[in-house]
């Protein structure tokens, strides 16, 4: 007995199953199906669509089209199958299959009237016509025989091609086929949803013109369409009327490319997610849920079928839906992704006030925003009462205040979260706050998780969206070290230490990133790296990228591996600011290059190697990206985020690699996973929480009692001297560390704003961070030593073979599935950095406060990221440089100036104090100078703002009013950056 049935045995049993779920099947018993329906309806051989057999369907549906005038009709409809180019001519016939096509029709009166004709009933889809025939020939200028075609009304919606593995074919023969089809006879097409290709063991469906690399599998199925053979299963779940109209009328985007429009249909778990969320808003009872689709699945897509089905269907009567995002990159790839489809009801927030106005008007449609726009919207601003909030990545905004502004402004809603790198129910702290912020209280779904809709890694990496991750350790390397020779230096070097302090000082500074910019172990990295990346990666095209500690290490990688490379393979990135030393300068880029570097990275030219630090681990997809070499101590969400880096799929791309010389992935468990008493503190009741948030809250004020609680001076400095000896000291941060703890937890929550638990909470962070810089101080005295300590080691270390005995592990599927997405306490502080970051960098040049924020925020990330200092204290500190970014703005607001005016100001009143008089003659000199730039500089042509007349013409403005009218020539003759600074700040703010 052959193990596979023939070609026709595959075609019988898709008949059979077809059978099953409602349609009428012809060529089950093994004659051409076709030709019995061929004879039934008259149908020529040149003709794609069983005509009489529609004309039928058409009476029936529509009153206005009678056996008099439905030839007319066809006639009309005939033409609309005329089309030169296969994607204009199927996204036109999709109007028509789903908003029916205009005809005049006259009435018995003899007036003419224009009507819609419906070609298909979806709300009574019994009334259609479903036929499942094989062996369908269209004999046009070639002739093409698919082996089953779908037919709703005798209009061909899907085409079948089968092979057999008994026969040595597969499905992607069948797919070869099909591609050819569409070239051959592309009228067939025209009306076509999509295809199928199928082999005895496996199916894939494509939207027709869909290239090869875009038919998937359909592996998810409802209920009463569970089957153990899998084939099966995904022919009735995908293929049953019931689906099939569903798919063509709601869940169909064109998009607009370079090459020519696409079709665009749903994958399995995208259809799912969305019905799912679909049927949630219907029932009216929950109004939260979390779906949790890997990374790489298309959750964007998933977003945007739910808005245009929310929008459009009758689950609710006049809904406003939301896509909140939390960066300006991703708004942007969202705006262009909207811009680019099929979608028509959408607007994007432009601003705060524009937001609020949106929220205010309550229009029914799509409004895309970022999280962070909701910072100053007003609460309870709600117009519409059938709002519908999808929080794209949720997890990284959704557990601090920004989400309590966000349940303020939109008080009632329904609010869907998603995420690719999900946290669970009691891991973390956070993790809490994502469950219990997105999931009803019984969320029970397939295996007792609290989401909404699940797609893991392994499906993903089991349907071919991604791929499994493969890891090697190159952390164990022999140390050779002249101990004698080190003590005597560290007793030279820090003979003004105790030797307590010395013990003490050594124990912190010899981290492991001070480790991984030791010398001999970077050239001893540096060498694996470069023979491994020789022998595994570039045969085959691949590309490769090191990440690194900190950016000494990653310029030190980098200056070694250009030498062994040459400097066309090789780049480095990380930011840099101006006091940096020339080891870490030498490799600076701005972002426009930055921009460029990696846009030819993902592109097959050069550079072959990046190397950074604190760059590309999120939301960077280069599939040309293979190997990771991994010398940085990543856990949990980040970790995670590195791996996804690795496992885009691409043509002749078996898997993912990390090489990891940093021991991450020795102990995996212990890498994505936390401890026991914070699983534990975890999983507690909110409501038990907020009780504890109160009276932890009272114990910390309660140290600052007879303090006033304001922004002063003088109430920040003796809050800080009341913390600064004992007890108060232990207490404060004893007592403020389980408070930051607990606020975590709770957060979002609208009673922190309503209590007023948040105020509190922002001044004691403000004392906090005060504390903590007047305790540890803004310079950094530990870092000649911490200097001298690397000197010391890398003269008196050599470094030997690395050990190789280490297994290849495999990285993905079961692992993957357990710990995909647990959160990192650094998570949020990475994302606050990179926030604050994408708002100043356009606006460094509009006011010098921004310039200094911006270098405030870069001191922040560097004390964090060389362990200075920990989590919170960045988060909080990041925070104030947030809040001080609005409160730029609102003090210009307050003083009634424009922004170039108030950065003028501002520069004279904080940069030249020893110059200027008063505020009021900084005041009137800012207003002046304004003023006449307006009235004397021609900003109406393209290119003004670098034109050596506009440049000329502000320096005789500024001589004009600060030498002739003020006698402030001293501005000018003592600084000699001051005309360069006001010039950029006129320009920037576009006078």
């Amino acid at each position: 007995m052959a193990d596979h049935p023939s070609e026709e045995g595959v075609e019988h049993s898709l008949l059979s199953w077809l059978d099953t779920v409602g349609w009428d099947t012809y060529g089950e018993d093994g004659d051409r199906g076709a030709s019995a329906l061929d004879a039934a309806y008259d149908r020529q051989s040149h003709e794609v669509v069983y005509w009489d057999l529609l004309a039928e369907q058409v009476v029936a549906l529509n009153k206005d089209v009678t056996e008099e005038n439905v030839e007319k009709f066809i006639s009309s409809l005939k033409r609309d199958l005329d089309s030169e180019n296969l994607m204009d001519g199927n996204r036109a016939f999709h109007q028509l299959l789903t908003k029916g096509k205009t005809f005049t029709v006259r009435r018995d009166d003899g007036v003419t009237k224009t009507v819609y004709v419906d070609l298909i009933d979806y709300e009574n889809p019994e009334n259609n016509a479903f036929h499942a025939v094989n062996q369908f020939s269209v004999s046009r200028e070639t002739t093409i025989r698919p082996d089953v075609n779908l037919f709703v009304n005798g209009i061909p919606l899907v085409t079948m091609e089968l092979k057999s593995r008994a026969q040595d074919n597969d499905w992607h023969d069948a797919v070869s086929d099909l591609l050819a089809y569409e070239d051959d006879v592309p009228r067939l097409f025209v009306p076509g949803l999509f295809n199928v290709a199928a082999d005895t063991m496996e199916l894939r469906y494509g939207a027709v013109g869909a290239p090869r690399e875009f038919y998937e599998p359909w592996n998810d199925a409802p209920e009463k369409f569970e089957d153990d053979n899998e084939m099966r299963q995904a022919v009735k779940a995908l293929c049953n009327p019931g689906s099939l109209l569903d798919l063509l009328r709601n869940f169909v985007f064109y998009e607009r490319r370079a090459g020519g429009d696409a079709k665009i249909v749903p994958r399995y778990m995208q259809y799912y997610a969305v019905n799912a969320i679909l049927d949630r808003v219907g029932e009216g009872e929950d109004k939260t849920g979390l779906i949790w689709h890997t990374q790489g699945s298309g959750k964007s897509f998933t977003m945007l079928y739910a808005a245009e089905n929310l929008l459009s269907r009758d689950m609710a009567d006049n809904p406003q839906v939301f896509i909140i995002v939390d960066t300006d990159k991703l708004n942007s790839q969202m705006r262009d992704q909207l811009a680019n489809l099929s979608l028509e009801r959408w607007t994007e927030a432009t601003g705060i006030d524009h937001l609020e106005e949106l929220i205010e008007e309550g229009q029914s449609e799509l409004v895309l925003t970022t999280i962070q726009k909701f910072q100053d919207v007003e609460p309870d601003t709600q117009g519409n009462d059938e709002v519908i909030v999808m929080s794209d990545e949720a997890h990284r905004f959704m557990e601090a205040d920004l989400g309590s502004r966000l349940d303020n402004a939109l008080p009632d809603c329904y609010h869907f979260g998603f995420t690719g790198t999900p946290v669970r129910e009691g891991e973390t702290q956070k993790a809490r706050n994502t469950f219990r912020e997105f999931s009803p209280d019984g969320e029970d779904y397939r295996t007792g998780e609290r989401y909404l809709h699940q797609y893991t890694v392994k499906e993903g990496i089991e349907d071919g969206l991604i791929l499994p991750v493969y890891f090697t350790l190159r952390h164990e390397m022999e140390w050779q070290i002249d101990e004698a020779g080190l003590d005597d230096e560290f007793d030279q070097e820090f003979r003004g230490l105790t030797k307590d302090e010395k013990r003490e000082f050594i124990r912190e500074a010899v981290n492991t990133t001070t480790l991984a910019e030791i010398e001999p172990r970077v050239d001893k990295a540096v060498e694996e790296i470069d023979q491994h990346y020789d022998d595994h990666v570039s045969p085959n095209g691949w590309k490769g990228m090191v990440v690194t500690p900190s950016r000494r290490s990653a310029a030190m990688y980098g200056q070694r591996l250009t030498d062994r490379r040459g400097e066309d393979e090789v780049e480095v990135l990380y930011t840099t600011t101006n006091d940096d030393p020339d080891l870490i300068q030498q490799f600076h880029t701005d972002p426009d290059e930055r921009d460029s570097i990696i846009k030819s990275f993902k592109e097959d030219e050069d550079p072959k190697l990046l190397v950074v630090h604190n760059m590309l681990l999120t939301g960077f997809d280069a599939p040309i990206l293979k190997t990771i070499y991994l010398d940085r101590n990543l856990k949990n969400h980040t970790l995670m985020q590195a791996i996804a880096r690795t496992n885009r799929p691409a043509e002749g791309k078996e898997n993912g690699e990390i090489v990891d010389f940093q021991g991450v992935f020795e102990n995996i468990d212990e890498a994505l996973d936390y401890d026991d008493e914070t699983k534990a503190y975890a999983a507690r009741d909110k409501s038990e929480l907020f009780e504890d948030l109160k009276d932890q809250l009272e114990t910390v004020m309660e140290i600052f009692e007879g303090i006033p609680k304001n922004d002063t001076q003088e109430a920040a400095y003796e809050a800080v001297e009341r913390v600064s000896t004992h007890p108060e000291r232990r207490q404060f941060k004893q007592g403020f560390r389980r408070l930051q703890s607990l606020y975590e937890s709770v957060a979002p929550d609208k009673r922190l704003i309503e209590s007023g638990i948040e105020d509190d909470y922002k001044w004691l962070s403000r004392v906090h961070v005060a504390f903590k810089r007047t305790t540890s101080g803004d310079d950094d005295p530990e870092e000649d030593m911490q200097e001298k300590t690397r000197e010391i080691i890398s003269e008196n270390v050599e470094i030997g073979e690395i050990k190789r005995d280490f297994p290849t592990y495999k990285l993905g599927e079961e692992y993957l599935e357990d710990v995909e997405g647990l959160d990192n306490p650094g998570v949020k502080a990475s994302q606050i950095a990179h926030a604050t970051r994408e708002h100043l960098h356009p606006r460094e040049n509009q006011n010098p406060r921004y310039k200094r924020l911006s270098e405030r925020v870069t001191d922040i990330v560097e004390r964090w990221q060389g362990d200075e200092i920990g989590d919170p204290e960045a988060v909080e500190a990041l925070k104030a440089v947030e809040e001080e970014i609005l409160e730029v703005e609102a003090e210009a607001n307050e003083r009634g100036m424009e922004a170039a005016e108030f950065a003028i100001y501002t520069h004279l009143t904080e940069e030249t104090t020893e110059t200027i008089d008063s505020e009021e003659q900084a005041e009137a000199v800012a207003e002046e100078i304004v003023s006449q730039f307006r009235d004397r500089v021609d900003r109406g042509y393209h290119g003004w703002k670098t034109n050596q007349q506009t440049i000329a013409e502000i320096e005789r403005i500024l001589l004009d009013v600060l030498v002739k009218q003020y006698d402030l020539g001293r501005l000018i003759q003592d600084d000699d950056d001051f005309v360069d600074a006001i010039r950029n700040y006129l320009i920037a703010n576009n006078g």
